[in-house]
């Protein structure tokens, strides 16, 4: 819409109401969810019976909080170890490919990028799946033939990472890649110019460059790797991470303390935004 244009009353009205109703149509459910974390009732839902922190801190025979239910913290501490590695492997591979794909004489570049990128287009459950099916079969033929077992190669934490960074790394390839573009090679030409070998060029210019999206690039790897669940939910051994922990307690039927992880998980999201966030502008500036 043009700025200099006449706008009718009407448009304007109708402009905000779609505002106001898209972002309640966005938070009202998290904002809900997080009412009912403090809830004094033995249900997850409405109605209100009044304000109780039980649901964090409570220990009894009738009611136990999130601090005291070794199941969750346990589903926790599970998905923060997964979502570390795979952010760590993402990241690294991810960057190097970014580098990769940067060079200007790199044969089959359009064909080796277009394979990079297949995994945003194949469904979670697809490459679980698949991932399931090559793994098994391959620990089966291993453990035949020469009697060996790999845990990496059966449902297990490790093949959980496995899965979860064959498409994250290819967010981190994107977000990085998106930053290097901007890059000016010419202050790398002209530090090599004054000396400086190649891994000094990478280390005190390109990578200071690159913070900013690296950080990001971190933050979106490890979100990506803590709520994952399509793919998870055909690796995962006898350790549940907790998207799948919660999905098994929603079918099972459950207390208000998945309302408390949700209010945690809302509140810690948001301020790892905006850390993010902050330190992106300093960056800037």
């Amino acid at each position: 819409m043009i700025k200099s244009l006449p706008k009718s009353k009407v448009y304007d009205s109708g402009f905000k109401i779609y505002i106001i109703l898209f972002y309640i149509f966005l938070f009202a459910p998290l904002i809900i969810t997080c009412v009912l974390a403090f809830n004094d009732s033995d249900f997850p839902t409405l109605p209100w019976n009044g304000f109780s922190l039980d649901w964090f801190f409570a220990n009894t025979e009738k009611r136990v909080g999130l601090f005291y239910d070794s199941a969750n913290l346990k589903s926790i501490w599970i998905s923060i170890q997964t979502a570390f590695f795979v952010s760590i492997l993402a990241l690294t591979v991810g960057t190097m490919g970014a580098f990769l794909f940067e060079q200007e004489d790199f044969r089959f570049k359009k064909g080796l990028y277009f394979l990079a990128l297949s995994p945003l287009v194949i469904p979670g459950v697809i490459l679980g799946i698949s991932l399931l099916l090559a793994t098994n079969s391959s620990g089966a033929f291993i453990e035949e033939t020469f009697g060996l077992d790999f845990e990496v190669l059966r449902p297990s934490f490790w093949l959980v990472i496995v899965g979860q960074f064959a498409f994250v790394s290819t967010f981190v390839l994107l977000v990085v890649s998106a930053r290097l573009k901007k890059f000016d090679k010419s202050l790398e030409e002209a530090a090599l110019n004054l000396g400086a070998n190649r891994f000094e060029v990478i280390k005190l210019i390109t990578l200071p460059f690159l913070r900013p999206a690296l950080i990001g690039a971190a933050a979106v790897a490890f979100l990506m790797s803590f709520e994952n669940f399509n793919t998870t939910m055909f690796l995962i051994g006898s350790d549940t991470t907790l998207p799948i922990n919660l999905y098994l307690q929603v079918r099972d039927g459950s207390t208000p303390i998945i309302n408390s992880i949700s209010f945690l998980l809302i509140v810690l999201t948001s301020i790892m935004a905006i850390l993010n966030l902050v330190f992106t502008k300093k960056e800037k500036h």
